[in-house]
């Protein structure tokens, strides 16, 4: 297990089958396998495929439960070796949520977790995330909804 930020932790399969007791979430990016974690921590899984590109969709969702867990608590995100698909997820959620530049997410995460091999297109899909985001954002920004109500959508 390896501390990324102060709140957010990558991690390997074993990490994720035996969390340590401050970790209040796991998500778990990987389809290979499933874990039972202790009733105190939070649990979501994100299947991803090793070594390859993920689609946008599933890295949103994947920051999305990210962005609901990690300020309330230390959140552990893991896969078979904690070095591919958890390091990406880790990397999407430092540009996404936290607005670092992918080199800086990249040179952070690498730093903190040796071996950390992000999955190919990353860089490309995070950017498609980011658009996803800010559209999703302008369409639910109340700013953005005509000032009479009886011209709002229902």
């Amino acid at each position: 297990m390896h501390f990324i930020t102060d709140s957010l932790l990558v991690g390997n399969s074993d990490d994720a089958r035996e969390p340590a007791p401050f970790v209040s979430g796991l998500l778990l990016v990987t389809g290979e396998y499933q874990v039972q974690p202790p009733p105190w921590v939070s649990y979501h899984v994100v299947p991803l495929k090793e070594f390859a590109a993920v689609d946008p969709l599933d890295l949103q969702h994947a920051v999305e439960w990210l962005e609901r867990h990690v300020p309330s608590g230390r959140v552990m995100v893991c896969c078979r070796a904690g070095m591919g698909r958890s390091v990406s997820v880790a990397i999407a959620y430092l540009c996404c949520v936290e607005r670092m530049t992918y080199e800086g997410a990249v040179k952070l995460v690498s730093a903190r977790r040796p071996g950390a091999t992000p999955i190919p297109n990353l860089e490309e899909t995070i950017r498609e995330v980011q658009r996803m985001r800010q559209k999703h954002k302008q369409s639910t920004d109340p700013r953005d909804l005509p000032a009479d109500p009886a011209r709002r959508p229902l």
